[in-house]
């Protein structure tokens, strides 16, 4: 292929706008759920008046279950043989089972004490994070075998990514609408009506993927399992024979190292984010406001908006970009971008003119809205390379364990970043008059951290060997081999 040269994307793998709407809506309710959980958990503090170290473990413990429960129904829904496809059943039944759990996971009874909605809500989440791991996890596999074409699953995963953001335009007004004394007696009631419109609009949203969509392996993936049992053998105990097929699974996944080094990378690029998101506030309200917490605030919000709004422009350039330049490049101007931004701040951050803070904010939303845009799209190349290797396809267990690491940095950021914020000796007792090494601590962490971060990431995904190109060759030796194994298979009457 010569430079400048793209392949043609055929009209058998391209997916209509509608359903990549569809897909799309899937990724709204994902965000919707997840940010939900963020920005109501303060009616547990502020509303029924649980210590806030209770509440941060109420938003975490549940969490960790997501280590062996992300995998496992990736798995399973690998390995699911139904009339209605490997992953349907699941988003249908996981939408409905997340949407009831969401909504009784708010409905506090009164008069209780603090241990009471401790376990309740402790117990409500794990039964919440189970019905959500079922819609999601299947969910986002799917999205790997829509098409197998190499750029429109970039514009597959451009458009699904526009739509999910919409949930974190909508999902900041929560704390507000729970407030509102013209609907709602206090917020503990505002919480439980609010849960119940949440569960309905995951229902009747949640359910269209499985309804609209179809999944284009599911004949391949039956007749790989079918080959591989008959290899295996059918005989033993079924547990031990799936235990074993999972850890097998698992290890090969976790050794394949093009994946990781997208794992990596998202790593990288996500903890860079979360690490300093913390500080911005800090540096905003302590430096550039000197400790004034209200016009902090604002202006804090003014770059959080911007930031939200930039990024649905984000992933129409980068998705752009993909398609034109290939995902390893697109990855590399985004994040390079990013890394820009997240530099300006040394400059821009400055009391003297504080509106200049709002312009590194356009460009850091490059980071993530470039890395949610093109990450999905290359582990979907990365299932076809793993199934010219293995026999298998895995999509369910490549993002299980993706997102996991999503979720790992997530926590691992939010942890650490409290401890980076300690070791710059701020002091929330001196206010504005906090000393003059600190400032500089904490202005470097949010500035630098993150660049040196994403850099790591770019040198990781340097190596990623995929280009359009080999992706092509490896699309052209899979349906070579299939057509073959059609071929001399036995005919069936």
């Amino acid at each position: 292929m010569a430079p400048g040269e793209h392949y043609e994307t055929a009209a058998e793998d391209r997916i209509p706008f509608p359903l990549k709407v569809v897909y799309g809506l899937g990724a709204f309710v994902n965000n919707l759920l997840a940010a939900a959980i963020g920005y109501m958990i303060i009616v547990l503090n502020i509303g029924l008046g649980m210590n806030p170290a209770l509440v941060g473990l109420l938003g975490a413990l549940p969490r960790l279950t997501d280590a062996i429960t992300d995998p496992l129904m990736g798995y399973i829904s690998d390995n699911t043989r139904s009339r209605w496809g490997r992953r349907r059943p699941y988003i249908f039944g996981g939408a409905i089972l997340a949407a009831v759990f969401f909504a009784l996971l708010w409905q506090f009874p009164t008069d209780k004490g603090e241990s009471f909605y401790f376990w309740y809500f402790l117990i409500g989440s794990f039964l919440f994070y189970l019905g959500y791991t079922v819609f999601a996890t299947p969910w986002v596999a799917l999205g790997y075998e829509l098409t197998p074409d190499y750029h429109e699953r970039t514009r597959l995963m451009g458009v699904q990514n526009f739509i999910g953001q919409l949930a974190y335009v909508v999902a900041p007004w929560f704390l507000l609408i729970m407030q509102n004394e013209r609907w709602f007696d206090d917020m503990v009631s505002g919480a439980a009506g609010l849960s119940v419109v949440i569960a309905a609009v995951v229902v009747v949203i949640g359910i269209l993927p499985a309804i609209f969509l179809r999944e284009r392996f599911q004949d391949i993936a039956t007749a790989e399992s079918e080959a591989q049992d008959k290899k295996s053998g059918t005989r033993g105990s079924v547990v031990i024979n799936n235990i074993m097929d999972f850890a097998r699974g698992f290890s090969i996944t976790l050794k394949f190292k093009p994946f990781m080094k997208l794992c990596a990378a998202t790593f990288l690029v996500f903890n860079g984010f979360m690490l300093v998101s913390s500080f911005q506030n800090y540096v905003i309200i302590y430096y550039v406001f000197a400790g004034d917490t209200v016009r902090g605030a604002e202006y804090a919000g003014y770059a959080g908006s911007l930031g939200a709004v930039s990024t649905f422009l984000v992933i129409v350039i980068v998705t752009w970009l993909g398609t034109h330049i290939g995902k390893r490049r697109a990855f590399f101007v985004a994040i390079g971008v990013s890394m820009l931004g997240y530099a300006l701040k040394w400059v821009c951050y400055t009391p003297e003119v504080p509106w200049l803070l709002l312009l590194p904010a356009p460009l850091i939303a490059f980071g993530l809205g470039g890395l949610f845009t093109l990450a999905p799209s290359m582990i979907a190349d990365v299932v076809d390379m793993d199934e010219l290797e293995t026999h298998e396809r895995r999509e369910g267990m490549f993002g299980s364990i993706f997102w996991w690491v999503v979720k790992l940095g997530m926590a691992a950021a939010i942890a650490a970043g409290g401890f980076m914020l300690n070791a710059t000796g701020f002091d929330v007792a001196l206010e504005g008059n906090q000393g003059a090494d600190t400032i500089a601590l904490m202005r470097l962490f949010d500035a630098f951290v993150p660049v040196v971060a994403s850099g790591l990431a770019i040198w990781a995904i340097a190596s990623f060997s995929i280009t359009e190109q080999k992706a092509h060759d490896i699309r052209l030796e899979l349906e070579r081999r299939r057509g073959a194994a059609d071929a001399a298979a036995p005919a069936t009457t």
